[in-house]
């Protein structure tokens, strides 16, 4: 069974730093195109950032230059180091990994909230 599971949310004012964990488990995230994702409530989801398999990487413009995804292997981890944060960033962060063509697997989210 797939199992995606995010952690790192949390409170933090703003100018400040998070960095997200998405940990997998019956999946091996070096083959799939992983994502973050955030929503606030009563807006439809947003992308954030992407990683795919061969190490691609791209953001969202409102995040480019502010947020950084990485992949750790080793540990089946996809990070998303957060800084500079604003209050406009406060939402569920949620994390997906998909391969091409398939419907992605998703994780609970974890909530973010930067305060003014």
């Amino acid at each position: 069974q797939v199992q995606l599971v995010e952690s790192g949310g949390g409170l933090v004012q703003a100018g400040g730093s998070l960095r997200l964990s998405c940990a997998a488990s019956g999946i091996t995230f070096s083959s799939y195109r992983v994502g973050w994702y955030r929503q606030v409530p009563g807006k439809q989801r947003g992308w954030v950032a992407a990683v795919t398999s061969g190490g691609s990487i791209d953001y969202a413009d409102s995040v480019r230059g502010r947020f950084t995804i990485s992949r750790d292997s080793a540990k089946n981890n996809v990070f998303l180091q957060m800084n500079s944060l604003k209050p406009e960033d406060t939402a569920v962060y949620y994390c997906a990994a998909n391969l091409p063509g398939r419907a992605p697997y998703w994780g609970k989210g974890t909530l973010v909230t930067v305060s003014s």
